[in-house]
């Protein structure tokens, strides 16, 4: 890819803003019409970006096109995965999903249902947290409202294992293996499902990036 500035979707060219031969410096407003086409390409016609949410997007953004002077502000940090919450049906996987899409030059991410991780758990045990435990990039999506993990009469609190084991990788690595998740859940409650030593290593492997409490069902 010559020129990381352009990116081309169902035959258009989208410029996502001005490359100087070493970095591109990114326009926001061309990022969103880009979203926008790409949201309608991979989730049907009815896709639309919201106004209401362009403040967390420009955030997103930030991030993922590792804007440092924007992120200082915002108080992110890049070596660090984006915990994304919010209320039921505000966006949060869709957004995931999405703005992957915006920087093919990074390693991306795969989405992973945390009811799946758990659902494995109870079929194949231990080997699911080590799996989970790899170099690879995930975003764990729905974190919190996973089944509770039972293999052969033991009780695991599985999400719980494989974020200690995501954390354990962090540290290892440098800061070079990432994690993002999405949650309904605050906090408080992110705290009485997993305890603790799991909140406390959450801090340190997510930003936590929040809609609004009140933002609307989108689905319905």
């Amino acid at each position: 890819m010559d020129n990381p500035s352009k990116i081309t979707e169902g035959g258009v060219e989208y410029s996502l803003g001005k490359f100087d031969g070493k970095s591109v410096l990114y326009d926001f407003d061309k990022i969103l019409i880009y979203l926008d086409a790409k949201g309608k390409l991979l989730f049907g016609k009815q896709f639309r970006i919201y106004d209401e949410d362009t403040v967390i997007i420009r955030k997103l953004c930030h991030y993922f096109i590792k804007d440092k002077e924007n992120c200082l502000k915002d108080d992110i940090d890049t070596n660090k995965g984006i915990l994304l919450s919010g209320p039921v049906g505000c966006g949060k996987t869709t957004l995931m999903k999405l703005l992957r899409y915006i920087v093919p030059m990074q390693r991306p991410y795969e989405m992973i249902p945390c009811r799946n991780v758990a659902f494995s758990f109870n079929h194949l045990g231990f080997k699911t947290i080590e799996d989970y435990g790899s170099t690879k990039f995930y975003c764990f999506d729905d974190l919190g409202i996973e089944p509770a993990g039972r293999f052969y009469g033991k009780d695991l609190n599985v999400m719980g294992e494989v974020l200690l084991s995501r954390y354990e990788l962090y540290l290892e690595t440098k800061h070079k293996v990432k994690t993002h998740a999405t949650t309904n859940l605050n906090a408080e409650e992110l705290e009485e499902r997993y305890g603790n030593r799991v909140r406390s290593r959450m801090r340190e492997l997510f930003n936590l990036i929040a809609f609004d409490t009140k933002a609307g069902d989108k689905r319905k």
